[in-house]
């Protein structure tokens, strides 16, 4: 009779060792948990609040039925980030100030091209053409005329690359306009680059050219610096064999540069142009207006100085939200 409450208080006393255990198993399960769901809401204010750069997306069956009335149904609808050719262009006058600033302040640009050169004086202007004769009606060539004499024939139009990049911030394509002097073009790639790096945005730059040679000289002597190989029209523009977009990324990857720089014609040898192109390098389109246009087939086409993470963020996000 004396042993029973011995029993029952043994009993009890292992009823309340047990409670103990249970709850901090649940404790621990709760203090793992709790990291991940604080970053799973982290993440969804994330999704729902930064979704600018998706104004600057677009995607690659738009770009093909705008530029050339079609789409490509054999491939995935791939996203582009839209690009600003000359500044704001179609609204203002390409390469000048207002363009520039226009884009620069305008979200469905995620990045914005110039051009660059010397004048005779040894000033770099943001020009694309040779002579004034397009755009002012003036025979005037940019190298053989001063900077003075330039803002008087385009009445204080022109503007210096120097006064440009203290008022842009997106990322830039700066493309050194080449005069059939290598030796001045690369000087001039030499100087742009220095100035860049003094200002603490290389990760904002990408430098392009039509010269190969340039191109080639950039990445020998500036291996950090992503550079543009430019084309207009080329064999597998319009007859679309491998035999001819391989003879394309031949030459193109002889001058090591890390964009294929297409005007929007080759859009109808897409096909071939994704099914052959290199690992690592990217293509991007661009027309005679304002329009720019990045293929982000993979993780590799990205903007410039933009992470690998950050790139899938922003594919996850124009994916699904």
């Amino acid at each position: 009779m004396a042993r029973r409450p011995i029993v029952e208080s043994q009993c009890t006393l292992m009823s309340i060792q047990k409670q103990p255990i249970k709850g901090t198993r649940q404790n621990v399960a709760s203090k793992i948990l709790k990291p991940f769901a604080l970053a799973g809401a982290v993440l969804l204010v994330w999704l729902l609040t930064d979704r600018a750069f998706l104004h600057h997306i677009t995607s690659l069956s738009e770009v093909m039925e705008t530029h050339i009335g079609r789409s490509a149904e054999s491939l995935p609808d791939y996203p582009c980030t839209v690009g600003a050719h000359r500044g704001a262009s179609i609204d203002h006058l390409e390469n000048s100030y207002s363009a520039l600033l226009a884009a620069d302040q305008d979200p469905k640009y995620g990045f914005i091209e110039f051009d660059v050169q010397y004048t005779k004086d040894g000033q770099i202007v943001v020009f694309h053409d040779k002579r004034l004769l397009r755009l002012f009606g003036k025979l005037a060539t940019i190298n053989n005329s001063t900077y003075a004499d330039l803002m008087k024939a385009t009445d204080g139009q022109i503007v210096r690359y120097l006064d440009v990049i203290d008022a842009v911030n997106k990322k830039l394509n700066i493309e050194i306009k080449s005069q059939g002097d290598d030796e001045e073009d690369c000087r001039l790639a030499d100087v742009i680059i220095k100035d860049i790096q003094a200002r603490g945005r290389e990760k904002d730059i990408m430098i392009s050219s039509i010269s190969s040679d340039v191109i080639r000289y950039i990445h020998e002597t500036h291996p950090s610096i992503p550079t543009g190989q430019i084309y207009w029209i080329t064999s597998s523009t319009y007859l679309h064999f491998d035999l001819l977009t391989k003879r394309l990324y031949q030459e193109f990857n002889e001058s090591n540069a890390d964009y294929l720089m297409l005007h929007v014609a080759n859009l109808r040898n897409i096909e071939g142009l994704l099914e052959l192109k290199p690992e690592g390098k990217t293509i991007i389109f661009w027309d005679f207006e304002d329009h720019m246009y990045l293929v982000r087939e993979d993780y590799h086409d990205r903007l410039w100085g933009t992470s690998v993470i950050g790139d899938l963020w922003q594919k996850i996000v124009y994916r699904f939200i």
